[in-house]
């Protein structure tokens, strides 16, 4: 058996072309490839009838944020709080949290101003385009 390493977290989308550019655009982050899959395959792996799927993979550093976009797209679901379980989050390390978020549009929202938590880290959570929890921390 070999050992599993981090290859990617997925983040499902209902734009994919609207979430590549709030992450190319806005948080700096680099578009690797995009690609569409689709197939009986995928539709039986998924577990989605007839399921299509549209990809971006961007550079997470060590693991790569994959967003995709499925046809036939599943029902909305309201914002996630962190404290639900299964609630998810993708945490991205940047050298200066205040500057980013002051360089933010007026549109994207913040749970909060940053903060400097008792560990020393200061972080800071928003919402993308979809209303996924993105946290930036400072390291």
């Amino acid at each position: 058996m070999t050992t599993p390493t981090a290859h990617h977290l997925g983040l499902t989308v209902s734009d994919l072309d609207s979430a590549v550019t709030f992450y190319r655009d806005v948080l700096g982050v680099s578009v690797l490839d995009r690609f569409e899959v689709g197939g009986e395959a995928f539709s039986t792996a998924v577990g989605i009838e007839n399921a299509t799927g549209r990809f971006a993979h961007l550079d997470g550093g060590d693991a790569r944020i994959e967003l995709v976009e499925y046809d036939p797209e599943g029902d909305s679901r309201d914002d996630a709080t962190l404290d639900q379980p299964g609630a998810t989050h993708l945490g991205l390390a940047v050298d200066d949290v205040d500057a980013i978020v002051e360089g933010l549009p007026s549109n994207v929202e913040t749970l909060s101003d940053p903060q400097t938590t008792e560990s020393g880290t200061r972080i800071v959570f928003l919402r993308d385009p979809e209303g996924n929890l993105v946290e930036l921390l400072e390291v």
